[in-house]
């Protein structure tokens, strides 16, 4: 791992960092110690400090004392292009013009990211934990849309993460993996959905084998997650990790 910059302010301290390929951002509290951390999954064609992500990072630090760490998905952010990643993007796209359905080819599309994307971040997750000031303590994990499609396969094979916080996805690639799935899970639905059947969430939630899950269904389309929702997402960490 190697930083390429740091800045602190207002309480909190972001480190940009090369792991290898990987572009990666970690952000923690100015005071020095061990503490949890919160592993971010970020949305399709955003990256790792698009605003939701950075301003939930943020308060993650401030009001919780996490460590926070978002990395750039294959063909996102600083990453260079990927050409059968956009080859692929370019196909579906036609293939929806032609009167296909979306969902199940998003699913594809990001359980083949997926098999990439599972081993950087246990990589990222490995180099992390060895740094002082954010240690071995418990992991969550954070993600909705492109982040619950890579975070449930992370979620299931990475026994370090002890909660999850996912949802905008659906079951057509991911039902196998959320079988898995045993810590506790909360999980958000938007009912008006036009990316996501809500039949496809409603069965991805049903999968999840975790003991303790609960479903947060709110009206309004993909992008319209309600800002209290965040509320509880600090709430659910802060009782399973903290």
């Amino acid at each position: 791992m190697r930083f390429t910059s740091e800045t602190c302010s207002n309480g909190i301290c972001e480190q940009l960092f090369l792991l290898g390929e990987i572009p990666g951002v970690l952000w923690t509290p100015e005071d020095a110690g061990a503490r949890p951390l919160i592993v971010m999954g970020h949305g399709g064609g955003q990256h790792k400090k698009a605003p939701d992500i950075m301003g939930l990072a943020h308060r993650f630090v401030t009001e919780c004392g996490f460590a926070v760490v978002a990395v750039d998905v294959p063909g996102h952010g600083d990453r260079p292009t990927h050409e059968e990643y956009n080859r692929i993007a370019s196909e579906n796209q036609a293939r929806v013009e032609a009167g296909e359905e979306l969902a199940p080819l998003i699913a594809g599309f990001q359980a083949l990211v997926a098999r990439r994307t599972v081993p950087e971040w246990q990589a990222v997750l490995d180099a992390i934990q060895q740094l002082d000031h954010v240690g071995t303590g418990p992991v969550g994990y954070w993600g909705v849309s492109l982040g619950c499609g890579l975070g449930v396969p992370f979620v299931a094979a990475e026994p370090r993460v002890r909660a999850a916080v996912l949802g905008l996805g659906g079951a057509s690639a991911s039902a196998g993996d959320a079988a898995r799935i045993t810590v506790p899970v909360e999980f958000l639905v938007q009912w008006d959905d036009e990316r996501v059947p809500r039949d496809q969430s409603l069965a991805l939630f049903d999968a999840l084998a975790s003991a303790e899950k609960t479903l947060h269904a709110n009206p309004g389309k993909h992008g319209d997650i309600p800002a209290f929702e965040l509320d509880s997402t600090l709430k659910f960490f802060s009782r399973h990790l903290a």
